[in-house]
């Protein structure tokens, strides 16, 4: 075996070394890292399961003793929590699916389609994600109770029909990294412009409509301001306002609050981990790529 032999496998063996070293740490920073975002959800599970006097000790007490599983169903019974759920469920999913079928097809038409001045309009739909929401609040809500939709659910769904500018950049970017050739193929099959947004680009664009879908999925589920400023019957509420109920004047039931907010929190939890390949792989290629 000749000398530049061995030092090549030297070399290589070095860097293989090296790279596990790397992986090593980079695995324990991540896990590190992981323990402190958890740290919050650990608390919120452990005061949900503990009694009242051992909530603000000092030191704090992480393991609950004794155990109070009950905490869950006293919370659950305070207020009429399947009406709440049903009301969130109404305005989360419309959301959802209006918000989807109109981003996906605005996100087409910027990615597909060429007319004067689409580059102009693209920015200037960006360039809305720049105005806070608080700015537009107070008109926004004259608008709604001037045609006489407060206290309906009208002015917390139909907004999605007319899209999110963020949601339509993820999915223009996702749309741009399909071929365009299977466009050209379609048309020459027949398919309408409609048909090839439909059969052609929603199918392979899974991952970024997964994306999309659990952001929204979020955003209205968790929604407070917007429920909080348009309802007003008690009999409307959603799960966000219910867990305001648990905040009394001058005292707060903590164990109830964190038990009740362990339940609300648990369809957010179980749709990412559903969902999880799908939002990974759609956020890194509609970030990435385009």
């Amino acid at each position: 075996m000749s000398v530049q032999t061995i030092r090549a496998k030297k070399r290589i063996r070095t860097r293989s070394e090296a790279e596990r070293w790397n992986r090593i740490a980079a695995y324990a920073a991540l896990l590190v890292g992981s323990g402190i975002v958890l740290i919050p959800f650990f608390w919120l599970v452990s005061t949900s399961l503990k009694d009242t006097s051992k909530i603000f000790l000092d030191p704090p007490q992480w393991i609950p003793n004794p155990v109070r599983p009950e905490n869950y169903v006293k919370a659950l019974s305070i207020m009429p929590f399947p009406l709440y759920l049903l009301n969130t469920c109404k305005i989360t999913f419309s959301c959802l699916a209006l918000q989807v079928l109109s981003c996906s097809i605005v996100a087409f038409g910027f990615a597909r389609m060429r007319f004067p001045g689409r580059n102009a309009l693209f920015i200037v739909l960006l360039s809305t994600m720049m105005l806070p929401a608080q700015v537009t609040m107070i008109p926004v809500f004259k608008i709604w109770s001037s045609l006489g939709f407060y206290d309906t659910f009208v002015p917390l769904v139909l907004p999605a029909a007319f899209g999110s500018a963020f949601f339509i950049f993820l999915l223009r970017q996702y749309f741009m990294t399909i071929p365009i050739e299977m466009d050209e193929a379609a048309r020459i099959d027949g398919a309408s412009t409609l048909q090839v947004w439909w059969k052609v680009l929603l199918p392979q664009a899974k991952p970024a409509l997964a994306t999309v879908a659990i952001f929204s999925f979020m955003a209205h589920w968790n929604d407070f301001m917007g429920p909080l400023i348009y309802l007003s019957t008690p009999s409307k509420r959603t799960l966000a306002l219910a867990l305001w109920a648990f905040q009394g004047q001058y005292s707060t039931d903590w164990h109830l609050l964190m038990a009740a907010s362990t339940v609300v929190m648990l369809p957010l939890l179980i749709l990412f981990f559903a969902a999880q390949k799908y939002f990974i792989q759609g956020v890194v290629i509609s970030g990435v790529k385009g």
